[in-house]
């Protein structure tokens, strides 16, 4: 077991755990099912039921190739597509519950994914496609992060999601139903600024680290905007995470 040690942008330390090689495997597995289904699928139905064959072979060889890339361009750019639009997943990784992510603690962007897409020439079809993967596999175990090629020039790791969560690990928090809110402001963090000012909450208290717990105090006021406050360090965080998921929860 990998455990990646992420240092978001807030300079807070976020601990994973990165996808074993097993789980890659199972996940690119699926995916390479996926498409062949669909090259399948695609052929039957558009090229035989349709007869788009008879239309194609009067035209020029160039006009050809154009039709056919443009029926399998999908197979192409199947993992870019879907790691862009399903936030650093494509259905296997969805599947076997892994995703991309960056260490360096910012979201992934298009680029990241292209670069990911581009070294995939290298790690996974060099040897061609039955040797191919074997550069990914060797480049996955024997890296510290567990990352391939295409990972190491993107800065990014695929992590496991299936550790088990609690609700003091989310940034969700109980609150009675005559809860009454203190901070309206509280609506101007992300969900994400709630998730690393929870982690660093709990952390903090948990080992008394009482000014890792005052820095967090004094970056919560100046981002929410807070004037007038009278509860101690970590009462008054403990204020702005209910407040934030009392709000959050009742838009």
């Amino acid at each position: 077991m990998v455990e990646l040690q992420i240092n978001t942008t807030q300079n807070v330390n976020i601990n994973f755990i990165a996808a074993s090689v097993g789980e890659r495997i199972l996940a690119f597995v699926i995916d390479i099912i996926i498409k062949i289904a669909y090259v399948v699928v695609t052929y039957q139905l558009v090229f035989n039921l349709f007869h788009i064959d008879d239309m194609v072979s009067d035209m020029d060889q160039w006009s050809q190739i154009a039709i056919y890339v443009s029926f399998y361009l999908p197979v192409v750019f199947y993992s870019l597509l879907f790691e862009t639009f399903l936030d650093g997943q494509t259905p296997g990784k969805r599947i076997i519950k892994i995703k991309v992510v960056k260490i360096d603690g910012y979201q992934a962007s298009l680029a990241d994914y292209m670069i990911r897409w581009f070294f995939r020439i290298i790690d996974l079809n060099l040897l061609g496609p039955l040797f191919g993967p074997v550069v990914a596999l060797i480049t996955i175990v024997s890296s510290d992060k567990n990352q391939r090629l295409g990972d190491m020039t993107a800065g990014t790791s695929v992590i496991t999601l299936k550790n088990k969560v609690t609700i003091s690990h989310t940034i969700l928090e109980e609150l009675g139903e005559d809860y009454i809110p203190t901070y309206p402001n509280v609506i101007k963090l992300s969900d994400n600024d709630a998730r690393i000012i929870k982690e660093t909450f709990v952390r903090a208290r948990a080992s008394k680290d009482y000014a890792t717990l005052i820095k967090l105090r004094k970056k919560i006021v100046e981002v929410v905007g807070i004037k007038d406050y009278n509860e101690e360090d970590i009462q008054f965080i403990d204020v702005i995470l209910k407040d934030y998921n009392y709000y959050t929860q009742n838009m």
